[in-house]
């Protein structure tokens, strides 16, 4: 143990530090490409957060003792890919990610002091719940990343006849380049309105984080009469514009076409009533029919006495008599004229005239000789002509109110240029990041490899050769291990000492293997020996052999 101490110390503290350092160096490598071949792929938990939610989520996630990397200045949360969705479940839980605000949700109540506060908090709280009610529920929606309602509900005066209408106004704030549609700003409009009593949606103003205004809360019913016919005929041209597009995109290809329409629409509100009779299409109502019969009967008698006053005189009488007798038919029919009563009401939207501008892609073939822009091919007549003919149909297209189609074809600029190739995702039928992956961690290997092979080794067996160089014979000769190696060493690093009386033929099975540098094959040492004394003892005839060798050669 002391000759190997003594050995270290011969080499120098320069190849000491090297060979720790190497050392370590490898011990860490090891300890690393372990660690990474062992650590579960990572996913995002959430991304795009803000600092107050990320420091919760960290919170909880150490308090959970769950692995975790941030990444993005903080704003993405990393953790295990087989623990993102339990994950993601926990912190719903507890209302995690919260959009950086503070809680102001009905759960402003569920607190234990709200005991002893007055109606003014009271109210103020339930203002808060409120909007905050509202905003959570606007976050809900895709591409909204944080809002913040403001809602003004203004108290009846008293000994007021007049009454002031509620108002809001909402802040959004959206996630990247995302922006709502018209449809969705009605929408939040309409659902705001709803949650709040003798709100209308036209007392609703909507902002973006960069100040852009998307829904004007007017009180104005004629200005939001003019921005809604605005706002239709925009829809109109654009819905219109996506139509053709989509429509040609298909013969064309992608990013081939551009379409811009123009629309003309009657934007005036009109309510007309009319009453029609019709005097061929009538109805029996009512028939009635009354008949009358009249008989009298005079007597002639010029005398007049009492007699005639009598009853039965005329019995009695037989002078002469006078008849009448009458018949009156009376019949009346009612009829029922078909009345019609018709309600129009015309809404603004009618479209009274269309314009569309049409601009084709053309067809590109392989470069010209000496030339890098590929070569411009026009589309021919017929072709276009049929493209003309799908436009004026996807459009509704009529001559009589003056609608205006042009097609044309021309190159577009940029496309000449030649597509660069597509990237393949796929490296010897497996996944691009994986194989990537692998090949990482292979380079790793092979450098570590390399290290022990060019730089720790040499240094060991520099190190073991100074130490073989220490151990000699008692007679001074060094020994040799087999094959030209280190020394067999004894107990305590001793080399081993021949025993006493032992013949030379005994010394020479235990004797050394040497290598001679320039000789082929392995020789004996004592061999060597007794050539030297050979040639010690008989010099002249040593010398010509050597001469006769030389000669023979």
């Amino acid at each position: 143990m002391n000759s190997f101490l003594q050995s270290l110390k011969k080499l120098g503290a320069t190849r000491l530090t090297a060979i720790a350092g190497g050392g370590v160096a490898v011990l860490a490598f090891v300890i690393y490409l372990l660690a990474r071949m062992s650590s579960p792929p990572m996913e995002m938990l959430y991304g795009g957060l803000d600092l107050p939610d990320a420091n919760q989520i960290v919170t909880k996630l150490q308090a959970d003792k769950v692995p975790y990397e941030l990444r993005r200045d903080g704003t993405e949360i990393w953790v295990p890919k087989d623990r993102k969705l339990d994950l993601r479940v926990k912190m719903a839980e507890q209302e995690l990610p919260s959009g950086g605000s503070v809680t102001t949700g009905y759960e402003l109540f569920d607190k234990g002091d709200m005991l002893g506060s007055t109606s003014f908090i009271q109210n103020v709280n339930l203002l808060r719940a409120m909007e905050g009610e509202l905003a959570r529920t606007i976050r809900s929606i895709e591409g909204v990343k944080s809002a913040r309602v403001h809602l003004v509900l203004p108290k009846r005066e008293v000994f007021s006849r007049e009454t002031q209408e509620p108002s809001a106004s909402i802040v959004l704030k959206m996630d990247g380049n995302k922006r709502l549609s018209r449809q969705q700003v009605q929408a939040i409009q309409h659902l705001v309105a709803a949650a709040v009593p003798k709100l209308k949606p036209s007392r609703i103003s909507i902002v973006d984080e960069k100040g852009t205004l998307l829904a004007r809360g007017s009180e104005d019913d004629n200005q939001a009469m003019a921005d809604q016919a605005d706002e239709m005929k925009l829809a109109t041209e654009q819905r219109l514009q996506r139509t053709i597009e989509e429509l040609l995109e298909r013969r064309v290809g992608p990013d081939r076409v551009r379409a811009q329409v123009s629309v003309e629409m009657d934007l005036d509100r009109v309510a007309t009533t009319k009453e029609i009779y019709d005097p061929d299409s009538k109805v029996e109502r009512s028939h009635v029919t009354v008949e009358e019969g009249e008989q009298t009967q005079d007597m002639e008698n010029s005398s007049i006495s009492v007699q005639q006053n009598l009853p039965d005189a005329g019995a009695n009488n037989p002078g002469a008599r006078s008849q009448s007798k009458q018949n009156r038919t009376q019949e009346t029919v009612n009829f029922e004229i078909s009345k019609t009563t018709r309600n129009e009401v015309k809404e603004m939207g009618d479209i009274k005239r269309i314009t569309a501008a049409v601009l084709v892609d053309g067809n590109y073939g392989p470069p010209a000789q000496g030339q890098k822009k590929l070569t411009y091919k026009p589309r021919d007549d017929k072709e276009m002509e049929q493209l003309a003919a799908l436009v004026r149909s996807a459009i509704g297209y009529d001559a009589q109110r003056g609608d205006q189609v042009e097609v044309i074809n021309m190159p577009f600029a940029g496309h000449d240029e030649p597509e660069p190739e597509e990237a393949d995702n796929k490296l010897f039928g497996f996944d691009r990041d994986f194989v990537e992956k692998v090949a990482s961690n292979l380079g790793l290997s092979v450098v570590a490899i390399l290290f022990l092979l060019l730089v720790l080794r040499p240094l060991v067996s520099r190190a073991v050769e100074s130490m073989a160089a220490q151990a000699v014979t008692p007679d001074g000769r060094r020994l040799m291990g087999p094959g030209g190696g280190p020394p067999l060493l004894g107990p305590g690093g001793i080399p081993p000492v021949p025993a006493p009386g032992m013949l030379p033929e005994e010394m020479e099975t235990v004797d050394e293997l040497i290598d001679i540098d320039k000789v082929e094959g392995r020789v004996k040492a004592s061999s060597i020996r007794k050539i030297g004394e050979i040639v010690d003892k008989h010099p002249e005839e040593a010398l010509s052999i050597i001469r006769a060798w030389m000669y023979s050669e």
